[in-house]
């Protein structure tokens, strides 16, 4: 029966920490770039785009199917980023609580 309850206060502790880490991860800011710094995409680790640049250079009508494939590509790039700082919080929070990397999370 104690191992029961000590599980119960363990998942307890879990929602608690990912109620947090969710928090957080809002204010987690990380920016994806291609075509060398000509495009850049802002997002939050919760994968919210929260802005994005175009070197004026890019800016003429000729080149917008370059400039739609450089949003794309920096866009990936910020995505692949916010889930490696999530899964660094992740990993920090199941660490904390003993349990093994991946812990219920896919």
């Amino acid at each position: 029966m104690a191992d029961f309850l000590g599980m119960m206060k363990q998942a307890a502790q879990l929602q608690s920490k990912m109620q947090e880490m969710q928090a957080e991860l809002g204010n987690i800011e990380v920016e994806g770039i291609s075509g060398g710094g000509l495009v850049a995409v802002r997002m939050s680790a919760k994968m919210d785009v929260k802005g994005i640049k175009i070197d004026p250079s890019l800016l003429k009508p000729e080149e917008a199917e370059i400039l739609e494939d450089l949003l794309v590509t920096a866009h990936g790039d910020a995505r692949r980023k916010a889930e490696a700082a999530m899964q660094e919080k992740m990993q920090a929070i199941t660490g904390k609580l003993g349990l093994p990397p991946g812990f219920g999370f896919g």
